[in-house]
């Protein structure tokens, strides 16, 4: 099968180095790593075993062509630009993939690709891309795969079975919209505190600051937040306040899900999230994928998400001060 990564940070690489060893005609869409890449292909740093391939690599969509499989692996920060880059990949029956984090990305692509394209990945996995080509796998793997708006279809467990024969752990929902959800209930707090917590502790619990008299701190990662019992008490409640939206939203979603995924985040150590580094290295943050949808999607099933919003004010400022 020809797949394309478009986005060949930690996630990109990470998958779709597991699929070229797994024998795939992998084409990286490369744009910052192009050179070291194209020398010497990825390398990946696993506690399940080192590994080195060589993908194919092209800084242009067309010099790749018309793919059966697209995997996207950009950060949502960056989804304006996949109106252009795509085209070039797409044929009538190749699939698109999207592995982004939040609400909204499968929604975005339908405004230029027909729906029955369009599938959604959600990857539970700790990474980091810790230099150009080098990818650090600390923990987890798994894959959950969905079509969007579209019960899972032969295709879909073809594309699930390419992916458990790499070696990955994957497994096929019948409702996509439900798991980004559940996904959003780990992802949102640990994210965001994670990058909130430069701010302090009073300055998250209050929703607002002044950036420009305070003195920022360190981000957090996941054992701060954890073992820390006043991180860890707002970390449940925006947890649990996620819950209570996706609930809104029609989804069957339980309150026990919080312990679930604090358990799953326990084994992950001193885990800095990539969102964390991007905050660190002057990036954007992925606000509307994270944050900002779904507080829109509470405000309209009328769920009062209080943590949330005053989060997202928080962030949005944070973010101000990197423009700044």
């Amino acid at each position: 099968m020809k797949i394309a990564v478009v986005g060949c940070g930690a996630v990109g690489s990470f998958y779709g180095a597991k699929l070229a060893r797994a024998g795939g005609e992998l084409h990286f869409l490369v744009r910052s790593d192009y050179q070291t890449v194209r020398r010497k292909g990825v390398f990946i740093r696993s506690k399940q075993g080192d590994f080195r391939v060589q993908p194919k690599c092209a800084l242009h969509p067309q010099e790749i062509g018309v793919c059966q499989l697209v995997l996207i692996a950009l950060k949502t920060t960056a989804n304006d630009e996949l109106g252009k880059l795509l085209p070039p990949l797409i044929g009538p029956d190749t699939a698109v993939l999207t592995l982004q984090n939040g609400l909204g990305n499968e929604e975005q692509l339908a405004g230029f690709i027909p729906s029955a394209q369009i599938l959604g990945g959600l990857c539970f996995v700790c990474l980091n891309r810790i230099e150009p080509g080098v990818v650090e796998h600390i923990d987890h793997g798994h894959v959950m795969l969905g079509e969007f708006q579209r019960w899972p279809g032969p295709r879909t467990h073809d594309i699930a079975g390419l992916f458990r024969n790499a070696g990955v752990p994957c497994t096929v929902t019948d409702n996509l919209a439900r798991a980004h959800w559940e996904k959003l209930t780990c992802n949102l707090p640990f994210k965001g505190l994670g990058v909130a917590g430069v701010a302090g502790y009073q300055a998250v619990v209050g929703g607002a600051m002044d950036l420009v008299e305070k003195r920022l701190g360190t981000c957090l990662t996941t054992d701060r937040l954890l073992t820390d019992p006043r991180w860890a008490q707002l970390v449940r409640e925006l947890m649990l306040e996620v819950i209570a939206a996706g609930r809104g939203m029609g989804f069957d979603l339980a309150d026990s899900l919080a312990d679930q995924q604090i358990e799953r985040t326990h084994t992950m150590g001193a885990y800095k999230a990539s969102t964390l580094i991007d905050f660190e290295r002057g990036q954007p943050l992925e606000l509307e994928s994270l944050f900002l949808e779904p507080l829109r999607q509470a405000d309209r099933a009328k769920v009062g998400v209080p943590r949330l919003t005053a989060l997202a004010r928080l962030l949005q400022q944070l973010d101000g001060l990197r423009l700044r």
